[in-house]
């Protein structure tokens, strides 16, 4: 005859939600939410962030018509406030809360907690030993005691029993350890709400001012906007560069530091400072960094009559280590319209295959390969263009010339000339605000000390029971138990057992070891 099985009653409401939270506060669904958050952040590295680069995730999107918008639709180009990671995000800060609260509660407890009594017979153990001595059996357990104490164990004495306990630190930095996890977390989101950060290219001799429209990309939290900057200014005055001219090391930059003048507000005093890779400028808690430069030829363009409608220098983006540069030029209210597409190169060289190059990052021989165009450049259909890109669908071809400082091209259709003058140096500066990088740093100081202690603290206990014969001899039984195998068990109890005994006064001339007698 077949039993049916057992029918279980319903879970219920509060059932499902007890057991839905156990799930997720176990430290298995921490690990997991961990790994895809890890996960998460992917995309975030590969493809362009719209809070940092809105006109680069555009790009990306016009140059991919087919998955652009299906990533767009997804959240990759916005991934740190996309909703499925923010949903990750929580979850793991909710598992971590609810599992590191519990312990941190069992842990309190068990700190102050005295240590478990003697087992009935501590030779059941794995680790134990038992062996016989002369001394009386309060002295053996006195001798305990005193080694105990002298390597601050903790103690519950009996009448014929100790027991000791210690390493209660390992456990203490685990819960330090996912107690900084969640600290982090915290600074994580304080900074993503509250922070922002923003690039900008400064040309040598002109100024910025912290300012939205300043800044060549920017990206705020949540709570943070345009009313929320500090109003400070600062100027480049002096831009040094210098590149090591050693064949093991040349090209490498030797000198790069960026002198400045400042105001933390309007009509502040005005202030110095000398802005280096490593040594950044703060102000008011943002920090200008000093994180690239390159060169922006100066051109003068005249029109047909003799007329300058140019006259100014051009930022070149550096496109190799040797600072070979690309650069637009677009000059809308000449007729006709003009641009140029340029290729600056500070030493000059020959490429069959690619053209002209730079084979030395310093200025030893500049020049720029340009190309000129007329026509619509469609800066009218009211979609943004980069500064750095020329639309030239609708233009036409003018010709192509380089140009040495000092030269002059005559345009050959007429419409115009231009002149290469010279060059001046840009600096790119990142500036940012982070108010939760301190509590970030506080977490990672508590996560490696927390670290340390759970790999280098040996929890273990021992007990010492003893017992007297008929005899006058004082049988000594020593066990203990460890929650690693790298705690050296064995080795703890023989030292013990050499600070309690004193086998030149044992009758018999015998130890007892692991219920085994051995001749002395």
């Amino acid at each position: 005859m077949n039993k049916e099985s057992p029918t279980l009653p319903p879970m219920g409401t509060f059932g499902f939600l007890r057991y839905t939270w156990r799930q997720l506060t176990s430290m298995k669904t921490a690990l997991i939410l961990l790994f895809l958050l890890a996960i998460a952040s992917v995309p975030g590295s590969i493809f362009p962030q719209r809070g940092n680069n809105p006109l680069l995730v555009n790009e990306w999107i016009a140059e991919s018509p087919t998955f652009g918008p299906i990533f767009d639709a997804i959240g990759f180009f916005d991934v740190y406030s996309a909703p499925w990671f923010a949903a990750v995000y929580l979850l793991l800060f909710i598992s971590l809360i609810g599992c590191v609260l519990p312990r941190t509660k069992v842990h309190w407890r068990a700190m102050f907690a005295p240590p478990p009594p003697a087992p009935r017979n501590l030779l059941r153990l794995p680790e134990s030993m038992a062996f016989e001595v002369g001394a009386p059996a309060n002295e053996v357990l006195a001798r305990g005691r005193r080694y105990f104490s002298a390597r601050r164990w903790r103690l519950l004495e009996a009448d014929n029993s100790i027991s000791a306990e210690k390493g209660f630190l390992r456990e203490t930095g685990n819960l330090l350890f996912h107690f900084s996890l969640i600290l982090i977390l915290v600074a994580i989101a304080v900074g993503g709400l509250f922070g922002w950060k923003g690039n900008v290219i400064v040309r040598e001799g002109q100024g910025f001012s912290n300012t939205l429209t300043q800044y060549d990309a920017w990206g705020g939290g949540r709570f943070t906007g345009a009313s929320r900057l500090s109003p400070f200014s600062f100027a480049l005055d002096n831009f040094k560069v210098d590149f090591d001219r050693s064949e093991a090391q040349r090209g490498a930059p030797s000198l790069f530091e960026a002198d400045v003048t400042f105001r933390r507000a309007p009509g502040a005093r005005v202030e110095t400072a000398r802005i280096e890779v490593n040594t950044p400028l703060e102000i008011d808690g943002a920090k200008v960094f000093l994180v690239g430069h390159g060169y922006a030829p100066h051109f003068i363009v005249r029109d047909l009559g003799g007329a300058v409608v140019f006259d100014d220098s051009v930022v070149f983006l550096p496109q190799d280590g040797n600072f070979t540069s690309t650069g637009v030029l677009k000059i809308p209210d000449s007729e006709p319209p003009l641009g140029i597409e340029g290729i600056f190169v500070p030493t000059v060289a020959s490429n069959n295959l690619r053209g002209p190059i730079s084979t030395f990052p310093g200025p030893d021989d500049p020049a720029v390969f340009m190309s000129a165009w007329r026509g619509d450049m469609g800066l009218d259909a009211g979609a943004p263009q980069s500064v750095y890109r020329l639309d030239t669908a609708a233009m036409e071809q003018i010709g192509i010339r380089a140009l040495r400082p000092g030269q002059v091209w005559t345009l050959e259709d007429g419409s115009g000339s231009i002149e290469l003058t010279g060059f001046e140096r840009w600096a790119s500066f990142q500036i940012a605000f982070d108010p939760g990088k301190e509590m970030a740093l506080l977490g990672a100081i508590l996560a490696m000390t927390g670290l340390m202690l759970s790999l280098f603290v040996r929890r273990r206990r021992v007990w010492i029971a003893v017992a007297s014969t008929p005899e006058g001899v004082t049988v000594v039984e020593v066990a203990g138990l460890a929650r690693i195998e790298s705690a050296d068990l064995p080795g703890e109890l023989e030292l013990i057992r050499a600070a309690v005994s004193d086998l030149s006064h044992t009758p018999s001339g015998k130890t007892v070891i692991d219920s085994t007698v051995v001749k002395e």
